[in-house]
């Protein structure tokens, strides 16, 4: 599967089949901000090192109190982004969002994660208007360790495959008084109904940094959901490099089965 890369940033993270692309970030317009600042009388002391969506989150903080100049504290960005995450003053976090193309998930994941709505905007595959009949599906990595498992959810999967594509041939003969359109939807609606969780699906979801923190938290802590914690864990990594003061108190570890799972300790906890 070809990547989508964006100039000065590295490639599509992957794990194993799945993957996860940024397609759209923050941008920050600095010299429009030093020429308001400049119109009040005030100077801003930027860190070097901050990214795009770091400054953004700063200067938000930072208006609240117009403390620049005199006012403005020693403390770097990444400093200054750290204090504000300790003493729960996360919204100005939600200014900050990005864009993510997720692919090598299954159905069963994604009805879990369109859950999270408050800062969270998705465009999922779909199932009535694309035609399922090669499409592949995830298995969950437990079956693999387990004598039979993995034949038995194999044999689960071709049969309700084959299910599906004698479905949509059969229904082919309904008779009907609808239009192309809306007699395809027809067919492909009720032929699915015997498709798997473990479908293989494609989102698009935009979210902000302040919604993403909450998700590794609610989501990616949980020991007994194994595609959770790795999308968890691949979300993290990707935005310890897109905005590392946001998420300096997320931690990857690993579980006896070999998958990460995602570890919070609060700042100053």
């Amino acid at each position: 599967m070809s990547g989508i890369e964006h100039a000065g940033r590295q490639a599509p993270e992957t794990l194993g089949e799945l993957s996860l692309h940024v397609v759209s970030r923050p941008s920050f317009d600095v010299a429009a901000m030093r020429t308001y600042l400049t119109s009040e009388n005030l100077k801003w002391r930027s860190s070097s090192a901050a990214s795009d969506a770091e400054h953004l989150v700063e200067v938000a903080g930072r208006l609240c109190y117009l403390s620049f100049g005199e006012r403005q504290s020693p403390k770097t960005n990444a400093e200054y982004i750290l204090n504000l995450i300790a003493h729960g003053h996360e919204s100005v976090l939600e200014h900050a969002s990005w864009s993510f193309v997720l692919t090598g998930v299954s159905r069963g994941f994604s009805h879990q994660l369109v859950r999270h709505r408050v800062g969270f905007a998705f465009s999922q595959l779909s199932q009535q208007y694309r035609d399922h009949s090669g499409a592949t599906s995830v298995m969950p990595e437990v079956l693999r360790n387990v004598p039979g498992a993995a034949a038995k959810w194999q044999e689960a999967i071709t049969h309700s495959q084959q299910a599906y594509v004698d479905l949509l041939e059969l229904l082919e003969e309904i008779p009907h008084d609808l239009p192309p359109r809306e007699r395809l939807r027809l067919i492909r609606t009720a032929a699915r109904s015997v498709l798997s969780a473990a479908s293989e699906t494609k989102l698009l979801f935009s979210a902000n940094a302040r919604a993403l923190r909450h998700f590794m938290r609610a989501r990616g802590t949980i020991e007994g959901d194994e595609e959770m914690r790795r999308v968890s864990a691949l979300l993290l990594g990707t935005m310890e490099r897109e905005a590392p003061s946001m998420f300096t108190d997320f931690r990857v570890e690993e579980l006896a089965d070999g998958l990460p799972v995602l570890r919070h300790t609060p700042h100053g906890g």
